[in-house]
């Protein structure tokens, strides 16, 4: 096999970041530079942090030293210019955009996959696989000030569908348990907690609706959605769009798909069908199902421009180096794209002319205007997969 093309591609990539990346500046922008048009990616394989501007469409630095973040996952402080970060091997990284530094760093698990800020953003939360649970962190010192282990008769379960809430609460989902808790952490060293159970099978991700009024966790064993109405009094476990597959045997699943805020376009929510091609559009006000959606292969993120009037989706393999595009008055797919080989991840600008797509084997970011959808830049970067801004920091559940 001739292995001199690979060579040369690689070659020519550590170039590309010798020569803008190797010697750090004191800070990665002018100073006195505002932050709300920076962002992260992801460089999953070499545990590193590209710094982006958005306006810019470049490229600013590297942020070296992560470990593992092949499912890595980050939050913004309210500044938006330090950004907390969960990597995969249960690190817990502080790191500064704007000089390009790592501020602190603790490990805290040994196997997580997110976070979450506290409203107030004095508190970071990890959610852990290994060994469980979730770990609270003061954000400031990132000083561990709570530790609620997720046991369930006598067994840890793995905690996933950790959003934050309003008041220093934060709720999530157990996946080997089936239950939903809330962790209030008013006072970090006597957490309360609110246990719901009987929720489904093996909930597996989860959302809040961006008025923070409902939570819903897709159940991986089951057909169906468990929803809390976290404004009712009390509040309680209702299913939804319980068997939505209809009987039908539902496709292997090779990429668990993502739930989060960034589905929600107006009135509608806009999900994804575990184990089928299709996205499902469900009616926020009644939380029926309204319509679904064929699209071109099983759905992992399906995410609404932030005006809702689209909602960009990509695939799981053998589809993922396609994205389609669904309007959302007609609910039909209206262009498909061929980004790069393993799409990944997408974003949004804060207010939605342009869309970031990671495609980590092609070694790099494209970002392409939602109109015309035209390719207006594409940036190098090692492996990408999340990509995360800093207008994330004023919203809640992200």
């Amino acid at each position: 096999m001739n292995t001199r093309p690979w060579r040369w591609a690689s070659a020519l990539l550590a170039a590309t970041f010798a020569a803008g990346c190797a010697a750090p500046p004191a800070t990665f922008v002018a100073p006195h530079r505002g932050s709300g048009d920076l962002g992260l990616v992801i460089e999953r394989a070499s545990g590193s942090l590209g710094v982006v501007d958005t306006s810019a469409r470049r490229r600013l630095g590297t942020i070296e030293g992560l470990g593992d973040l092949s499912h890595a996952s980050v939050v913004y402080g309210r500044d938006g210019a330090r950004a907390y970060v969960f990597g995969r091997d249960g690190a817990l990284t502080r790191v500064n955009l704007l000089t390009g530094r790592i501020e602190g760093r603790v490990r805290q698990a040994g196997n997580s996959i997110g976070g979450a800020i506290s409203q107030d953003g004095t508190l970071v939360v990890a959610q852990n696989y290994q060994p469980g649970g979730i770990k609270v962190f003061d954000a400031r010192t990132l000083a561990l000030v709570a530790d609620i282990p997720a046991v369930v008769d006598g067994k840890p379960s793995r905690v996933v569908g950790l959003a934050d809430l309003p008041g220093k609460r934060f709720v999530f989902s157990l996946f080997d348990a089936g239950q939903i808790w809330i962790a209030d952490l008013s006072d970090p060293a006597r957490p309360a907690l609110t246990r719901f159970l009987d929720i489904g099978k093996q909930p597996y991700d989860a959302l809040v609706t961006p008025d923070g009024r409902h939570y819903i966790a897709g159940l991986f064993g089951e057909d169906g959605l468990a929803k809390i109405d976290l404004w009712a009094e009390p509040p309680r476990v209702e299913r939804i769009l319980a068997g939505y597959g209809r009987g039908e045997q539902p496709l292997p699943v090779f990429k668990m798909p993502h739930l989060r805020g960034w589905a929600v376009a107006g009135r509608h929510a806009w999900l994804p069908a575990i184990g089928r091609r299709e996205v499902l559009v469900v009616d926020t006000a009644t939380w029926q199902e309204v319509a679904r959606v064929p699209v071109a292969g099983q759905p992992v993120f399906v995410m609404a421009r932030p005006d809702g009037r689209q909602v960009w989706v990509n695939f799981a393999v053998p589809d993922y180096d396609t994205v389609q595009v669904i309007d959302t008055q007609t609910r039909a797919v209206v262009k498909t794209l061929k980004p790069g080989k393993a799409v990944l991840h997408m974003e949004f600008t804060p207010r939605g002319e342009a869309v970031w797509i990671s495609a980590r084997d092609d070694h790099r970011v494209s970002v392409i205007d939602t109109r015309s959808f035209q390719t207006l830049a594409e940036l190098p970067a090692r492996s990408p997969s999340g990509i995360f801004f800093s207008a994330r920091a004023a919203r809640s559940g992200f």
